[in-house]
C-alpha cells in the first residue's frame, strides 16, 4: 500500500447520497468519495480510459461505473473491472468519525 498523507476532513457523512458518489478536491486533486453498503470509499475522480469524472457514474455494490464508456472500477482496489478501461484509479484511505468522512491521499499514487 502506499504511504498516505494526513486524514483531511472532506464532509459529513450525511451530505452524501445514500448510495452514489460525490466529487471533493482535496490538495488540488480530484477525488471520488463513494457511500455504499459496504462503507465509504474514496478514489482519482477521473478515468483512467476517456478522461472523464467518475464520481458521477452509477455504483452497484463496490463498482462504480464510468458514464461515457462503461469502464468499471472497484471501489477496494482501483482496479478496473469492466473494458475499455485497463489501468487502475488510485485508491485514497477513508475513515469515518462521529459522522464526519476524512480522507488520506495516497502520496505515491500516479496523477491520471
Amino acid at each position: 500500500m502506499s504511504e498516505t498523507s494526513e486524514f483531511i476532513r472532506v464532509c459529513a457523512l450525511d451530505e452524501l447520497p445514500a448510495e452514489g458518489g460525490a466529487k471533493a478536491v482535496i490538495d488540488g486533486r480530484d477525488v471520488a468519495i463513494v457511500r455504499t453498503d459496504e462503507g465509504v470509499f474514496a478514489i482519482d475522480d477521473t478515468c483512467t480510459h476517456a478522461n472523464v469524472s467518475l464520481s458521477e457514474g452509477e455504483v452497484e455494490g463496490c463498482l462504480i461505473e464510468c458514464w461515457l464508456h462503461g469502464s468499471q472500477f472497484d471501489l477496494r482496489t482501483g482496479e478496473p473491472r469492466q473494458l475499455p478501461a485497463t489501468v487502475p484509479v488510485a485508491v485514497h484511505q477513508v475513515k469515518v468519525e462521529n459522522g464526519e468522512v476524512f480522507v488520506a491521499l495516497a502520496q505515491n499514487a500516479p496523477v491520471v
